[in-house]
């Protein structure tokens, strides 16, 4: 593959738009794959996009979210170059409601060249995690299980069966006697508490190295040039499915091949698995 004709990311004075100390994460990479000056904003509130807890509802998607904060962190930092934001979502597995899925992104825009690039990861999510309950034992037992006060929580009142962060909310609480007086708080006040892990990055410990893994994922992207324009950021745009079982020789739903796909030119390639063929198991013919 051809080397990039486009500019590089190598020069100028780079952001991440964080309030959470994502930076911890983010800005050795940025500095030592890519060489940019790294800092923080000052004052840049990006809760106003959107809050874990609920009580600020998300603007968009997570992508158009981060988006937002590189908006905000070239207006405090008009001298910049390179704006970095990440932004998480955490739920259920698509296929799978029992397991706890989350998927982080990493958008860079570089606002020189023009272009935008975005790393991922996405994988089990440990770290996501609840309990609803009417026993403050339970409710101080699922904290201690998950790893308080390391791994941050926060609590809240329950309405109608619902947790609900208009009905009470803990957000910052940093050791065993204020956790405890915001559960028996809740408690007096509604028939249920909820307590969860904070998902901010800066109370999440898990999270934070899966913000570090879609970072690389970004790096990786960025030194991915698309071999017909150049322009950084030639990467898997969708999967083929398709791939032949390896015992009777039909297609099946196994990945054959990933599409590659330029978002400055839109430039397409079909890149084959290395796998030559599917596990039987995945083939609907031999394991209907």
């Amino acid at each position: 593959m051809k080397a990039p004709v486009h500019d590089s990311p190598r020069v100028g004075k780079a952001f991440i738009a964080t309030m959470h100390g994502k930076q911890r994460a983010m800005a050795p990479l940025l500095e030592r794959f890519l060489g940019l000056d790294v800092t923080v904003p000052a004052g840049l509130d990006t809760d106003r996009f959107g809050t874990f807890a609920r009580d600020v509802p998300r603007q968009g998607t997570p992508i158009e979210a981060a988006r937002l904060k590189i908006r905000d962190g070239f207006a405090l930092m008009p001298d910049a170059r390179i704006g970095v934001a990440s932004e998480g979502s955490f739920g259920c597995h698509p296929a799978n409601p029992f397991l706890p899925w989350g998927h982080e992104w990493v958008v860079l825009h570089d606002r020189d060249a023009g272009w935008e690039i975005t790393g991922q990861h996405a994988g089990p999510a440990r770290h996501f995690a609840h309990v609803q309950t009417e026993d403050i034992r339970v409710a101080l037992a699922f904290a201690h299980q998950v790893g308080f006060p390391c791994q941050g929580v926060i609590v809240m009142g329950v309405l109608d069966g619902v947790p609900s962060p208009t009905a009470s909310l803990h957000k910052n609480c940093n050791s065993a006697g204020e956790l405890e007086r915001a559960i028996e708080e809740v408690l007096a006040r509604h028939d249920a508490v909820s307590v969860e892990t904070d998902m901010r990055a800066h109370r999440n410990p898990l999270r934070m190295r899966c913000i570090r893994r879609a970072t690389l994922d970004l790096l990786r992207a960025i030194r991915s040039g698309c071999p017909a324009c150049g322009r950084p950021g030639f990467v898997v745009h969708r999967q083929v499915p398709g791939l032949l079982c390896s015992s009777c020789g039909c297609p099946t739903g196994a990945v054959r091949a990933e599409t590659l796909r330029c978002h400055g030119c839109g430039h397409e390639e079909d890149h084959p698995v290395p796998l030559p063929f599917a596990d039987p198991a995945q083939c609907d013919r031999c394991n209907p």
